[in-house]
């Protein structure tokens, strides 16, 4: 039995490039509000296409900043997330990139990148000055996206340059 493929790991070097933040026609962007834990795994379920517990991954860590997760919203519909993770396990003033996703009813429409960039937003803020991600292989638009940000694939693993050039060959990135 194989084991399983390791994350692939991104960072974006300096968060004062960022382009101004503009919400996709017809949404509007909001904080996590009270309540909010069940319309978070419900978007994780549909975009994850996998249970995810908001108590295991955002919840239970501490602290938990409500202003640092983020919904695009339809109406009063969370259709989009991203999350402004602030971590010691990484350098001082750096943040991470957390659980990113978009319901697929709405892809297509500049909310992942729009939850993305928003989340890069209130990395720089909250006095962020780079950032991480994870992400897997076949996450490729997920991949686009973070390219267009900025984000550069980080070689953490032996697996890694192998799988990030079959990747970068499939997006318009530079080899």
């Amino acid at each position: 039995m194989s084991q399983p493929l390791s994350k692939l790991i991104m960072r974006k070097q300096s968060l004062d490039d960022l382009p101004a933040f503009h919400c996709p026609t017809g949404f509007r962007l909001r904080p996590f509000l009270p309540g909010d834990e069940r319309n978070w795994e419900e978007l994780i379920r549909h975009s994850f296409i996998r249970e995810v517990k908001f108590s295991h991954k955002i919840g239970d860590c501490v602290p938990f900043y409500a202003d640092r997760l983020l919904f695009i919203c339809k109406g009063n519909i969370p259709v989009a997330t991203a999350t402004a993770w602030e971590t010691a396990e990484r350098e001082i003033d750096s943040w991470f990139l957390h659980m990113v996703g978009v319901h697929p009813d709405y892809s297509g429409r500049g909310l992942g990148f729009a939850a993305s960039l928003a989340a890069l937003h209130k990395m720089k803020e909250c006095g962020g000055r780079t950032a991480f991600l994870e992400t897997d292989d076949f996450r490729l638009p997920a991949i686009r996206i973070y390219l267009k940000l900025g984000f550069e694939p980080v070689y953490r693993d032996e697996s890694h340059p192998e799988r990030w050039a079959k990747l970068l060959a499939l997006t318009d990135y530079p080899l």
